[in-house]
């Protein structure tokens, strides 16, 4: 079932990123990871599979008495091919496909502990079904930024004078 995958529109074969929030490792520090279904529409799941979506300004969290998880924010353009009828909210919000027990461990570390939730990435898994990569994450300070780009520098330059030694 794997797709052909070009830079030209292409589709996305099973097992690829959509889409990825680089800057979540930078502002937060990562502590759980879980991997999340998401409940889509048609027109949505065609655009993923050409790789449309942006995660990095979206959020999760649970809406007025509704049970669950909720993705916010997070815009998938709509389809081009379908007919205006059939689109999609770019920006609505899409329920995660989690288990009660995840769900609840989720909940309350956001309450309790001071935890955000954070989508990190979107991809589709071997099967060809959406999933969404969130984790339990606390926000660093700005000091702990620029702990994290110094190391990040020290590893690269490391790296560099490790190459041309040997």
């Amino acid at each position: 079932m794997a797709k052909k995958n070009n830079k030209k529109g292409g589709l996305i074969s099973t097992s690829q990123t959509v889409a990825d929030n680089r800057r979540a490792r930078f502002d937060y520090e990562i502590d759980e990871k879980f991997e999340a279904g998401l409940v889509l529409t048609g027109t949505e799941v065609k655009s993923l599979r050409h790789g449309q979506a942006m995660i990095a300004e979206s959020h999760i969290s649970t809406r007025n008495n509704e049970e669950g998880l909720f993705l916010l924010n997070a815009h998938i353009p709509e389809y081009q091919q379908a007919s205006p009828h059939l689109q999609h909210d770019p920006k609505r919000p899409r329920k995660l496909l989690l288990k009660k027990r995840e769900i609840d461990k989720l909940s309350g570390a956001v309450t309790r502990q001071g935890f955000s939730i954070i989508p990190l990435k979107l991809y589709f898994d071997s099967r060809g079904m959406a999933k969404l990569e969130i984790a339990l994450a606390k926000g660093k300070k700005l000091h702990d930024k620029r702990e994290t780009a110094k190391k990040r520098d020290w590893n690269r330059d490391k790296q560099r004078i490790l190459r041309e030694k040997g």
